[in-house]
């Protein structure tokens, strides 16, 4: 029950900064089950598990207040279904970690391009629909290596790229719950057909109930806050909210 009850916190506030700002639901709830000595891939496969029901409110809660750009949504949540499937299949094969610089180097770029666009009166841009399908593929891909990168990696570039902050962050996460479903199903593949071996799977249930629980409950207030934030101030957050996540990630590594 204690595990219950920690997670239940860790989930909510996870999701409160995800669904507000459109990443770190993931980066939390994995740093929190690899700081209990949880393997990554393991760690990954659980979170997945819990973001199929929290991507689930998150995505209807960002419906209802209209957050969402639907001509964007399809292409990155086909892209990311592809990306989260093979990127789980890459991580029960190999080391992970290899591909982090890489990552972190990315966030870092990103996040300061964002924080550039707040200081400035830019002028928003519509985000090229043809590119929204790779950008799928990468977010979901590194989403699956990181046990969580869709955001971090598909929101900053919207961003970074124009985009109308409030559908950014909308439809990245509404694009996620494809994404978090696609990803489990291919960590469940490899399980059942013998491609991965591991233990521990049945100890983390009450962590996981908590995870679902608290990401639940925290998903309608998330979504309202995208929409009555103020745009600069939501675009300083999420800038901030990147450089801060390439850091963590670049400390975590050297």
């Amino acid at each position: 029950m204690q595990d219950f009850l920690l997670f239940l916190a860790v989930g909510f506030l996870a999701q409160i900064v995800d669904g507000a700002l459109g990443m770190a639901y993931g980066v939390i709830s994995s740093t929190v089950l690899l700081s209990f000595g949880v393997p990554p891939a393991t760690a990954s496969a659980s979170v997945h598990a819990a973001e199929v029901f929290t991507t689930a409110a998150s995505a209807g809660s960002h419906t209802v207040n209209k957050n969402v750009n639907w001509k964007l949504f399809v292409p990155l949540a086909l892209g990311g279904v592809v990306g989260g499937g093979f990127g789980a299949f890459v991580l029960t094969s190999i080391d992970g970690d290899v591909l982090k610089p890489f990552i972190t180097t990315y966030l870092a770029i990103m996040g300061v391009v964002i924080i550039w666009r707040a200081t400035r009166q830019t002028r928003e841009r519509i985000f090229p629909r043809k590119f929204a399908g790779p950008l799928g593929l990468v977010g979901g891909f590194f989403d699956a290596i990181g046990g969580g990168g869709w955001g971090p990696v598909v929101t900053s570039t919207l961003m970074g790229g124009g985009a109308d902050v409030r559908k950014a962050i909308g439809t990245t996460n509404a694009a996620e719950f494809f994404v978090a479903s696609a990803t489990s199903a291919a960590f469940l593949t490899s399980l059942m057909s013998g491609h991965w071996q591991t233990e521990g799977l049945g100890d983390l249930m009450w962590s996981l109930a908590g995870l679902i629980a608290g990401g639940v409950v925290a998903a309608p207030i998330a979504g309202w806050m995208t929409k009555v934030l103020p745009l600069r101030l939501l675009t300083w957050f999420v800038g901030f909210l990147v450089v801060a996540l390439a850091v963590w990630q670049g400390v975590m590594l050297f």
